[in-house]
């Protein structure tokens, strides 16, 4: 039988909406049935509240446990809203809660991205680690950002992304049961942040950065802060931020910056920010790099480039640029915004300019030029050459003893070179090689291989020992592992000057029959199919009595 009813919904996909303070209208509450009566309006109570909107398959008992904080009983709840049953509230009912009786929770943050070198101080423990993405931050945590940057985003979807040589710690991260509201909030010792703030609800959600000098608190926003020694700076491009010494803020909207300096006796300086500069036009989509953008000349000293990854956010380069150019270098192929904004004479950046780019680099087929096809080599580090036919390109040589290349014997480093020495001397032998080159770190092209020979020597053979019976001698030798067959000379003089006997033998031991009473002299050199050149071993004296 196939059931027809509707599915549970979880208490996070409740509509959600927060009353105003002190007059929630009758289109706010939706009434309960039966028995549960209308507040009057004279109950109303400037304590900020969610209403809760009942969906199928729910009842009041399960939404009051999932939400109420230990304290705060569904009783309680039900006599709050003037309900005398909770039995009797069904799918489209409201129920008004304060703020105040949701549960809360610590939410931890997660490092969505990390470039560099970038740690992380366990507030518990106090060790010292990496930070890697997918790394969870929890309350006490604190992220040192030396050479490189991270993108943090906390239990709202909010984003934070921390630039090179900042230290941030992570004073609170809070959430109130399933109502998706958090209160965050962050000290930035030094150093640089931008955010994008998800917009918070006025007496509930809270979103506050602390620094040495200043607090702001967040409304929902994209800003930069930044602090130092000398004090804290803001720049608003999008919402507002309550900004200034703790109970002596300003709201500061978009398109405003503010700073206040650590000297007690500098107030707080509000200015408008530097406007956009106007970018002029970039292709949609980059297929070569690099690529230059430029913007209409302005009165600024100093520009600021920073480039993130659309999707990930992070950071992938910060530049400050004279002039009224850039050059786009080195990007993986994907999608990324551009930020471009004027810096003022203290050096603080304006309103920026967002262009979207799409990178689609295209990796081309590279010209072999040296060692040619079936070359041979005296050399165990041959220099490999070619030509790149590409833009932006990095490329590296496979050295192989098979012509599938399963397996790779030497390579050498990727690089935007045109030469290469392999990663390790080639032994003597017949090898393969190619050049391979790629471009925005996806698109990769190969050339055909070649075949190379690399000349070298089998080591000489050693005689082992040697048996004597009756007539017959049996000379034993050190196998070589490179070697087919051995050549067996025999002579009747130390020069082999007059050789009686040769014999070409797969074994290490060979059979021979000597005439008593004579001298003879033997020796043997090590074969083999490939380019290898054999040297003779030393001789050894044989004697019949």
């Amino acid at each position: 039988m196939i059931d027809t009813r509707l599915p549970r919904l979880p208490a996070l996909l409740l509509t959600i909406t927060l009353l105003a303070c002190a007059f929630p209208t009758a289109a706010e509450l939706s009434v309960a049935r039966g028995s549960a009566g209308q507040p009057d309006a004279s109950s109303a109570s400037p304590v900020p509240e969610w209403i809760y909107t009942l969906h199928p398959g729910e009842s009041f008992s399960e939404v009051a446990n999932d939400l109420l904080a230990q304290n705060f009983s569904t009783s309680r709840l039900l006599q709050y809203n003037k309900i005398s049953n909770g039995a009797i509230l069904g799918a489209g009912d409201a129920v008004r809660i304060p703020l105040a009786w949701l549960k809360r929770q610590p939410q931890p943050a997660k490092a969505t991205t990390v470039s560099g070198t970038v740690q992380l101080i366990s507030g518990n423990t106090g060790r010292k680690i990496p930070l890697s993405e997918d790394t969870l931050i929890r309350v006490g945590d604190e992220i040192l950002s030396a050479s490189g940057t991270a993108t943090i985003e906390l239990a709202d979807g909010s984003e934070v992304r921390i630039s090179p040589n900042s230290r941030l710690i992570f004073n609170r991260l809070t959430q109130y049961g399933k109502a998706g509201m958090v209160d965050t909030r962050l000290r930035l010792n030094h150093g640089e942040i931008h955010t994008r703030v998800k917009p918070v609800i006025e007496g509930g959600a809270r979103f506050e950065i602390e620094t040495p000098s200043a607090v702001a608190a967040v409304r929902g926003t994209a800003f930069a802060l930044q602090a130092s020694a000398k004090g804290t700076s803001l720049q608003v491009t999008e919402g507002e931020v309550d900004f200034g010494a703790p109970g002596k803020t300003r709201r500061i909207p978009a398109g405003f910056g503010a700073s206040l300096s650590t000297n007690s006796n500098s107030g707080l300086s509000i200015r408008r920010l530097p406007p956009a500069p106007a970018i002029n036009p970039l292709p949609p989509t980059l297929t070569q790099l690099p690529s230059t953008m430029t913007w209409q000349e302005s009165r600024a000293p100093l520009h600021r480039v920073d480039i993130f990854e659309a999707d990930s956010g992070r950071w992938v380069e910060s530049r400050k640029i004279t002039g009224n150019s850039f050059d786009i270098g080195r990007l993986d192929n994907g999608s990324y915004e551009i930020h471009l904004a004027a810096l003022d004479s203290r050096g603080i950046a304006g309103m920026p300019g967002v262009i979207p780019v799409d990178v689609d680099l295209q990796a081309r087929i590279a010209s072999l030029v040296s060692p040619s096809d079936g070359e041979t080599v005296n050399d165990d580090m041959p220099e490999f050459r070619w030509q790149l036919n590409g833009d932006n390109e990095v490329a590296r040589v496979e050295v192989a003893e098979d012509q599938d290349f399963r397996n790779l014997v030497a390579t050498s480093e990727w690089a935007p070179e045109t030469s290469a020495l392999p990663s390790r001397p080639l032994g003597p032998g017949k090898y393969y090689w190619r050049v391979v080159t790629e471009a925005g770190g996806n698109s990769v092209a190969t050339t055909e291989a070649r075949q190379l020979v690399v000349n070298g020597s089998l080591p000489p053979v050693r005689i082992i020992s040697v048996n004597y019976i009756d007539s017959q001698v049996r000379v034993f030798w050190e196998k070589i592992v490179t070697a087919t067959d051995y050549r067996l000379q025999l002579s009747e003089e130390p020069g082999f000057n007059n050789i009686i006997k040769e014999a070409t033998l797969s074994d290490t031991t060979a059979a021979l029959r000597l005439i008593p009473g004579r001298r003879y002299f033997v020796r043997l050199k090590a074969l083999s199919d490939g380019p290898l050149q054999s040297r003779w071993g030393p001789g050894r004296e044989l004697y019949l009595e």
